[in-house]
């Protein structure tokens, strides 16, 4: 049978109260502030209410395309704001691109790149003729195999 949320509260106090000297003041207070903290927990549970870290981050974790915006990037693991989520940020969490774009279910191909960067080095690529560069460079490649 489960227990109720008082039982569960008395048991946190006891185990606070068998490591610490407490008053009885100090007993009730911590009762009555584990109480409220699980009746909180139960509440976010069932999604009655919003937890303090039900921000604009957690939201986005459950559509983590929307973290790549037209002028920035978000860092989901942090939510840092840049133009381009690099190796470097991402190994602070034990990540690389890979593996960050696995996690959050982004696809493999997407940049990690805000949109306008993006669009400004496409820009910039079409003006200096990469694209047939690059196409003159493969078929080169593909004769010499040949």
């Amino acid at each position: 049978m489960a227990k109720t949320m008082v039982e569960m509260a008395a048991k946190i106090v006891v185990a606070q109260a068998s490591n610490t000297r407490m008053s009885p003041d100090e007993v009730g207070e911590s009762l009555l502030k584990a109480f409220e903290a699980l009746n909180r927990i139960k509440a976010q549970e069932e999604g009655r209410e919003k937890s303090p870290a039900e921000s604009g981050l957690a939201k986005l974790a459950r559509t983590p395309l929307r973290s790549i915006q037209r002028a920035k990037v978000l860092c989901l693991e942090c939510g840092k704001e840049f133009k381009q989520l690099t190796n470097r940020h991402l190994a602070l969490h034990g990540l690389n691109s890979k593996e960050y774009k696995k996690k959050w279910g982004i696809p493999a191909r997407q940049s990690l790149a805000a949109k306008s960067l993006t669009t400004k080095r496409r820009k910039m690529a079409k003006e200096r003729g990469l694209g047939e560069m690059l196409k003159k460079a493969r078929a080169k490649k593909a004769t010499k195999k040949k």
